[in-house]
């Protein structure tokens, strides 16, 4: 089909990549904490390697770069990508001359339930992508015959070359045409607020879509003070007003932004959430609608609505069922086990759509 969107026209089918840390989960069984368990599941995620493998799953032509050892962790990680469709051609199994501590990063969950959050322990320090040298890597070649490139703020925060290859990545994409989507993905444990908020600044003159709530926050206000105090304090829960003038003075400062999305979350406990979403697209903001639900495994909830998003984009979705695909995809991700929305049918994602939910701020 031709594509109607200005982001994809004359595009029959999108190649999608993306580049990022696929890391090791391990999570103690029936919501125990880390200091009662005898046993963890192992499965495995990652903010970009969750997006494409949503992606693939739903039919989307989905490829992952990464690095990761060449031992048995590191390829059982690409394993799992690959059975879930998702292109593991360009990732690099490293040897120990390349990456020397040759580890596969990994990351401790304690699930929560009822008033008790979940929480997450890191052990990702000097993974093999921290160390690889990307100079190596020949950019052309590995974006060569793509269309959309999806890109995170948690990678440049895990080493200086991870974050100069971001940047690279960035202006070759430009260079060859690429849609490219950005999700700001603060996360404190890996670098400072200034740090990020200075680094986001530099990737949003490449990006198209801008996703998440963090990039409103991480931006540098070191220019032109004319259009209004307006600094960092961004609201977690915006009314639709707040939220059109923050996507406005975004679009002022970055008109290269075709799109900017984020969803809001409302935790009435750590078991019950709800969810809904604010999309500036063609000139409008839209609201979508709230969701209430239970929850079975929070993590990748933020992924799956950028998958849900880029996917309805990719498929020509009107603006508002654009965004309600968006969050009721990440909606559904809460049922399911893992880091990722595994769902194989976009039909089941439209009907959580268009069903009644209880109303609940």
């Amino acid at each position: 089909m031709e594509h109607h969107n200005p982001l994809l026209s004359g595009i029959d089918t999108p190649r999608f990549i993306t580049f990022g840390e696929v890391m090791l989960r391990l999570t103690p069984p029936n919501y125990e904490k880390i200091r009662m368990a005898s046993s963890f599941e192992a499965s495995y995620g990652g903010s970009e390697a969750n997006i494409a493998l949503a992606l693939a799953n739903l039919g989307i032509d989905s490829t992952f770069f990464s690095v990761v050892p060449n031992n048995s962790l590191g390829k059982s990680a690409v394993r799992m990508l690959r059975s879930n469709d998702v292109h593991c051609t360009p990732v690099i199994l490293s040897t120990p001359e390349e990456t020397p501590s040759h580890r596969l990063g990994t990351y401790y969950l304690e699930t929560g339930y009822g008033i008790r959050p979940s929480k997450v322990t890191y052990d990702r320090k000097h993974s093999a992508i921290t160390e690889y040298d990307f100079s190596q890597v020949d950019l052309d070649a590995l974006l060569d015959g793509f269309d959309w490139l999806h890109l995170s703020g948690i990678t440049p925060a895990l080493s200086p070359s991870c974050a100069e290859f971001i940047l690279k990545c960035l202006e070759k994409a430009r260079e060859k045409g690429l849609t490219i989507s950005f999700d700001g993905n603060f996360r404190s444990l890996l670098w400072s607020w200034e740090e990020a908020r200075d680094f986001c600044t530099r990737c949003l003159p490449y990006v198209d879509v801008l996703l998440g709530i963090e990039p409103y926050h991480l931006w540098k206000d070191d220019a032109d003070h004319s259009k209004g105090d307006w600094k960092d304090g961004v609201p977690l829960q915006p009314s639709y007003e707040q939220q059109d003038e923050i996507f406005q003075r975004f679009v002022e400062r970055y008109p290269n932004l075709k799109c900017l999305a984020r969803h809001v979350r409302y935790a009435h406990t750590g078991s019950e959430n709800s969810l809904m979403a604010y999309m500036w697209y063609q000139g409008h903001t839209f609201e979508s609608r709230l969701f209430t639900f239970n929850i079975l495994d929070r993590v990748g909830g933020g992924d799956a609505f950028a998958s849900g998003l880029i996917y309805a984009m990719m498929n020509d979705y009107k603006p508002m069922d654009m965004v309600n695909f968006a969050v009721a995809s990440s909606v559904i991700k809460h049922t399911i086990h893992g880091d990722a929305n595994i769902t194989d049918d976009a039909e089941s994602i439209r009907s959580i759509m268009n069903m009644n939910y209880d109303i609940k701020r």
